[in-house]
């Protein structure tokens, strides 16, 4: 799908405004909710540590600081990590695609799948300094997004092979997963690794083009797949923290992503997919990137004046206790909320103009 959305763009600032325009928006709707929950079930963020944290997530840089290793599972949502993941691959895709020869693309991308599938394996059997770190970065992962880039390549979905067969994918995977793997992980557990994981890719194209009116008919053109990627890990780590686990059920869970990922379409997503159309194709990627991000870059400047505010110069250096810079940054959305909706509206023509002076937020 992503390979795809570059090829249909005219140019690399639309296909970057559209990529930006599906991620942020969600996921900031997503750690917002987080820190009222977390705020009502006995998280305190009004701290500098919660202050430095909120907008490293607000820009797909995902991690759980210390302040938080004690709520739930110990991460606040064990979904998101992958975020950063795929924000990478994003921008590596447009690197590939100018350097690959276009005519033989399918053989260069598929001579960089065996490539990084090596990688893998030495990733995943060896140990070395920042191993940790470095399945945060692209590296190990590609080769997985690079095959899906070749079967897109390749409209593999149209085969008979695929299209209408995810009963038989189905039962293949389940088949590795349940009976195969007992016998081949103790001899080779990156093989089932890799023989899983390619199942897996067979078994979703395939599913994603089995009986497809399907969900049409029950979805009604509403993508809500971004919002139970981003929720459904919200959702349990909460219910482990009130200690409910004895009083849910699987049922219960999948109703309250589906519901969480609905409204995070309908209010928060779709708004914004929508400004896709009001591209022309003539504005660089720059002002693209500037648009989407706006919103977090005047929070994060509205936090800064604020903390500042007990100072008459922003230039100049202050100190002040981290509750109170804290509370002075919470206490201005929760008072201001007509500021909130203008930053965070997409019908915003200008988000540019959302941008405050020292001399407005902090009058001498």
């Amino acid at each position: 799908m992503i390979s795809a959305s570059l090829e249909r763009s005219h140019n690399t600032g639309i296909y970057f405004k559209n990529r930006a325009l599906r991620i942020f928006p969600g996921l900031w709707g997503c750690l917002f909710i987080t820190v009222i929950i977390f705020s009502i079930t006995g998280v305190s963020f009004l701290n500098l540590e919660a202050l430095k944290w909120l907008p490293a997530q607000m820009v797909g840089i995902i991690y759980t600081h210390g302040f938080l290793h004690t709520y739930g599972f110990g991460s606040y949502n064990g979904a998101l990590w992958s975020i950063t993941v795929e924000l990478q691959f994003y921008v590596v895709l447009p690197i590939l695609y100018l350097l690959v020869p276009k005519r033989s693309a399918i053989y260069w991308f598929s001579g960089l799948i065996v490539v990084f599938a090596v990688g893998y394996y030495l990733f995943y059997t060896q140990n070395y300094p920042f191993k940790n770190l470095l399945g945060f970065t692209f590296v190990p992962h590609i080769y997985l997004f690079l095959v899906g880039v070749v079967f897109q390549k390749l409209q593999i979905y149209k085969s008979k092979f695929i299209f209408n067969k995810a009963h038989y994918w189905i039962i293949a995977y389940l088949t590795i997963v349940y009976l195969v793997s007992p016998v081949l992980v103790p001899v080779s557990p990156i093989a089932y690794i890799f023989i899983k994981h390619g199942l897996l890719g067979f078994t979703v194209i395939s599913m994603a083009y089995t009986l497809p009116g399907i969900a049409k008919k029950f979805l009604r053109t509403n993508d809500i797949s971004y919002g139970i990627y981003i929720y459904h890990g919200l959702i349990m780590t909460v219910i482990v923290q009130l200690k409910l686990a004895g009083a849910v059920n699987l049922f219960m869970i999948l109703v309250a992503t589906y519901a969480a990922a609905t409204l995070s379409w309908l209010f928060i997503e779709r708004p914004f997919i929508r400004r896709k159309k009001n591209d022309k194709g003539g504005f660089i990627a720059g002002y693209f990137l500037m648009e989407v991000i706006s919103p977090f870059r005047s929070i994060y400047i509205l936090s800064i004046t604020l903390i500042s505010s007990v100072n008459t110069d922003l230039r100049t250096p202050c100190i002040v206790s981290s509750s109170h810079s804290s509370a002075l940054f919470i206490f201005s959305l929760i008072k201001c909320p007509s500021l909130y909706i203008k930053i965070l509206s997409p019908s915003i023509k200008r988000p540019n103009a959302l941008l405050f002076t020292t001399n407005q937020l902090n009058p001498r």
